[in-house]
């Protein structure tokens, strides 16, 4: 197990990731280096105000620590209290469009050490899509490009990890998904290094397939301040589940990172309002119908 292949995957997989996102977009993103005291660092890649990105992120890290956060042994009680080394790329797109659909890709390597012991280590990660308005064929695209990525390793991985990610990105307390799911896995070392870090290699190579598509399709439809609102209003919820909820955010803030990388994942103009509810009929009201229902998007595909 060579921890330097992965770091190196990691370095190149943002590489390509901001270089395809800046064709698309026309405009660069910020390249922004750091490190951090506790040990270790990243390079957080970041566009605010681009021609079709409001905000993305695209960000790397490689950190280590004395104690394993909370948040990183929550399922694995017994690894608490072991020193840590974590990598990763983490990244969410914010498009200014509101028929151009957020989205979320990590992939991330965890090694848990204590002296006289073997090191304990995992690999975890997904993708997923958050529309603000719905079209069929974006999220049979999506979903159809997820399980491409894991059928070369089994071909009961993508209902698995499909159901995991609908049950993951879960805002409990509005009881109600965060969008239209995708992937996600975690604690995955049951099948050897090699192996799983060829699984983790497929899910970020497919992502550029997964999404560049959809946003290029969306990133010029014509569109009004009614459905600005709507998207800022929506965008709170990925407020909501990224502070309470999400595993990531919680590990870096818990761990001493970098705010600002942490927290670029938050989009930049949101809304809440009190109880308020869709028009009955409205595209608005067709979201939350048709599309934020957990639904198997490839049943017939």
């Amino acid at each position: 197990m060579d921890i330097k292949l992965v770091l190196d995957y990691f370095t190149g997989l943002q590489e390509r990731i901001v270089d395809g996102l800046q064709h698309l977009d026309g405009k660069n993103f910020l390249h922004d280096t750091w490190q951090r005291p506790e040990g270790g660092g990243g390079i957080s890649c970041v566009m605010e105000e681009g021609n079709v990105l409001e905000r993305g992120g695209v960000n790397f890290s490689h950190v280590t620590g004395e104690r394993l956060p909370p948040s990183a042994s929550a399922g694995r009680p017994e690894l608490a209290g072991r020193s840590f080394e974590a990598a990763g790329i983490s990244l969410v797109l914010h498009p200014r469009n509101p028929y151009a659909p957020t989205v979320h890709m990590n992939v991330r390597f965890f090694m848990a050490k204590k002296a006289g012991e073997e090191p304990v280590w995992w690999f975890g990660g997904g993708m997923d899509l958050t529309p603000y308005y719905g079209f069929e064929d974006d999220a049979i695209h999506f979903h159809r490009t997820c399980r491409e990525a894991l059928l070369p390793f089994g071909t009961d991985l993508h209902p698995r990890f499909k159901a995991w990610c609908d049950e993951y990105f879960y805002l409990k307390h509005r009881k109600e998904p965060r969008g239209i799911g995708g992937i996600f896995f975690d604690d995955l070392n049951d099948t050897g290094f090699e192996h799983s870090f060829k699984l983790v290699k497929s899910v970020g190579e497919h992502f550029l397939k997964a999404y560049l598509p959809i946003l290029q399709r969306r990133k010029d439809h014509p569109y009004t301040e009614r459905e600005r609102d709507f998207q800022a209003y929506r965008r709170g919820r990925y407020v909501e589940f990224n502070l309470v909820f999400d595993r990531g955010t919680l590990f870096g803030l818990q761990s001493g990172g970098r705010t600002e990388s942490i927290l670029m994942s938050l989009p930049p103009i949101v809304k809440w309002r009190y109880d308020w509810q869709p028009a009955e009929n409205s595209p608005e009201a067709k979201l939350y119908r048709d599309f934020l229902i957990g639904k198997d998007w490839l049943v017939n595909c």
